[in-house]
């Protein structure tokens, strides 16, 4: 029964970390390797390792209006007063 718990929770954990960019479902770098329990620089590195496994779109930039655009749903947010991260610049 657990099992089942955990299952759906997983399910959903993906549902939220998908984005519709330039008509395609994607998910970011990030999200993908908390997924998998590795940090995101693990996960590109064998991504470009390996690329001849990998379809040629598995991996695409994106652009700074992209960025922009997805930055409100992707970055934690910071708190009012200071604290780490979230500021101008940063990234």
């Amino acid at each position: 029964m657990m099992k089942n718990n955990q299952m759906i929770i997983a399910v959903e954990r993906i549902e939220r970390a998908i984005y519709l960019i330039r008509g395609q479902k994607v998910m970011i770098d990030r999200d993908l390797a908390k997924l998998y329990g590795v940090e995101t620089r693990v996960l590109n590195q064998a991504v470009w390792r390996n690329q001849d496994r990998f379809p040629n779109d598995f991996m695409v930039p994106l652009t700074r209006s992209e960025i922009i655009k997805l930055s409100p749903l992707t970055l934690p947010l910071s708190p009012v007063n200071g604290g780490e991260g979230g500021g101008e610049g940063e990234g």
